[in-house]
Parts: structure tokens; C-alpha cells; sequence
């Protein structure tokens, strides 16, 4: 029986609304880009969970400091400076040119000018922010329950990763691939992998990462997954809980329907079981010293 607190998320219902919104938190991402300090794998420039929304972390222009916060509850977009200046922009139906024309004209009037690049990452055809006239919609009900979902999600990783007491990442959302994702570390490099520059550094080091996509066109529902770098042998073949997830040869990843974790019995132990088994494959099969970096087995 499906539960509130894991509310139903059609991509068909809403793809277009998810197109803009997309399109938004790559603005503000971006603007992350250019004012935060650079944490290794990205991590300065991910944005975070709130009780509202998400927002970026603390950025930095000359002896100031901001915020950029999505608030999903009352669907405002908030820049508050540490010197109390303020501005809101209500999230409304609006091209992503007006948006960056508007969040730009902000920063700029609050003395917090900001450039960045203007080309959309990881997407296919993407189009400038500044000549985007074809992303418009936004939905505030799926947006709220995306971003509910979210909570939920963040929760249950969080109580695996208690138990990891090796180098872990927070649970971030990246605003390139619209993800929630929490990667765990063996502690030992991994081989060179060729790609653009982020790529490379995040995965300079043997990881184990889990979280969840809304969808998209290439798999209109939304899915958990879980994947290892370097992928050791024999994890496409591990077997893996619940009975419904899969490993998808393509993508080489593990896949878990959110459908089947939100019609669960439980939904969190559901989800647990995904992220702990998963792990437990990537984690034997690369031969991590799991005794180093998980509690009750020799760890701290």
C-alpha cells in the first residue's frame, strides 16, 4: 500500500514542468560555480536539501556571503546576502530566458553581480539560457511532491550511511544529471577514466554511489540507483534486494522502480535493503577493507 509520505510522481505528468525546472536549478548551479570554494568532487557546488526546498551552500563574492534558495512550499526563489539584503523571485510559469534574465538582474542589484556560462550541461540539444524560449511550464504541485520525495529519500540514506564510517559524501542534489546522489569511498585511487574535467575528478578515487532520478525521456519513470566505480567483477550479476530491482547492462547500473519502494510494505526498508545490498556486492567484489569503514565490523 502506497504511503503519503512517498507520494506518486508520473514523469508524463509533469516532464514538462521537470524540462524548466531543470533548466532553473542550472542557472543558480552555475552561479554556484562561479562563488563557491572547490571542494573536491563537486561537492561545493551541489545544492542542498532544506525543510522548503533546496538551495546552494554558503558563496562567497569578495567579503560577503549568499544563498540561493528554490523554497517548494510557497514556490519563491529567496538570494539573502549576510548583510541582510534580500530579493524574491515567485516561481512561475516563465522561460528560462526570463529566469536568467531575472535572477541575474537580482544579483546585480544586490551588488553581487554574477557571469557564468551560459550552456546547459547534460542534456541532449541544449539550448543557452538567454535564447531559451521553449521552456516555460511549472507545475507547483509536482515540484512540491518531487522535492517531498527527496526528504524521504535523503532520510534513508542518511541512516545507511551512519553505519560507513569511511570518506562519504553528504547527500547532494546535482543540477546536471537532477539527481540525489550519496557516494561512499574505498580510500584507494581508482584508475585514470577519460571524460570532461568533473568527471575525472569524481571519480579519481574507487567509489560506491546510490541515489535517485526522477526520469526523464530515456526512462520516463523515476528510479533509486546504485552503481560502483571502478565496477568490479561480477557485480552485474549480484543478487540483489528487493526482488525488484534489476541491473541495467546499457546504463551499468543497479535499478529500483521508486513505484516498487513507494508500494512496499515498507518503503524505507525497502529502499535500505537496495542501498545495503548493493553496496555489500560493490564493496566484497572490489575487495574494500569493509573492517576499516564500516561500524560493528572492526571500525571505529
Amino acid at each position: 500500500m502506497a504511503s503519503n509520505d512517498w507520494p506518486a510522481l508520473p514523469y508524463h505528468e509533469w516532464k514538462d514542468t521537470y524540462a524548466t525546472l531543470h533548466m532553473w536549478t542550472q542557472v543558480v548551479g552555475k552561479g554556484a560555480v562561479a562563488h563557491a570554494l572547490p571542494l573536491n568532487h563537486s561537492w561545493g557546488v551541489a545544492l542542498r536539501l532544506t525543510s522548503r526546498g533546496l538551495e546552494t551552500g554558503l558563496l562567497h563574492h569578495g567579503p560577503r556571503q549568499f544563498t540561493i534558495q528554490f523554497d517548494f512550499i510557497d514556490h519563491q526563489l529567496w538570494i539573502a546576502a549576510s548583510d541582510g539584503a534580500r530579493r524574491v523571485l515567485p516561481l512561475t510559469p516563465r522561460t528560462v530566458a526570463d529566469f536568467y534574465r531575472d535572477v541575474t538582474a537580482l544579483l546585480t542589484d544586490m551588488g553581487l553581480p554574477v557571469r557564468i556560462w551560459t550552456m546547459p550541461v547534460e542534456i541532449p540539444s541544449p539550448i543557452r539560457f538567454e535564447e531559451d524560449t521553449t521552456h516555460r511550464d511549472y507545475d507547483p504541485e509536482p515540484v512540491n511532491r518531487m522535492w517531498r520525495i527527496l526528504l524521504q529519500v535523503e532520510r534513508v540514506l542518511n541512516v545507511s550511511r551512519c553505519r560507513f564510517v569511511g570518506k562519504a559524501s553528504p547527500a547532494h542534489f546535482f543540477w546536471g544529471s537532477f539527481d540525489l546522489a550519496q557516494t561512499r569511498f574505498s580510500g584507494r585511487p581508482a584508475p585514470p577514466r577519460d571524460g570532461p574535467a568533473f568527471a575525472r575528478e569524481a571519480y579519481s578515487h574507487e567509489v560506491i554511489s546510490h541515489g535517485f532520478w526522477p526520469g526523464g525521456d530515456q526512462m520516463p519513470e523515476p528510479v533509486f540507483y546504485a552503481y560502483a566505480v571502478p565496477q568490479p567483477d561480477g557485480f552485474s550479476a549480484a543478487r540483489v534486494r528487493p526482488d525488484a530491482a534489476a541491473y541495467h547492462a546499457g546504463l551499468g547500473e543497479f535499478l529500483l522502480p521508486y513505484e516498487a519502494v513507494r508500494r512496499a510494505a515498507s518503503p524505507d526498508a525497502a529502499l535500505l535493503d537496495f542501498v545495503e545490498s548493493t553496496y555489500a556486492a560493490g564493496a566484497t567484489l572490489g575487495s574494500w577493507d569493509r573492517a576499516a569503514v564500516e561500524q560493528g565490523a572492526g571500525g571505529s
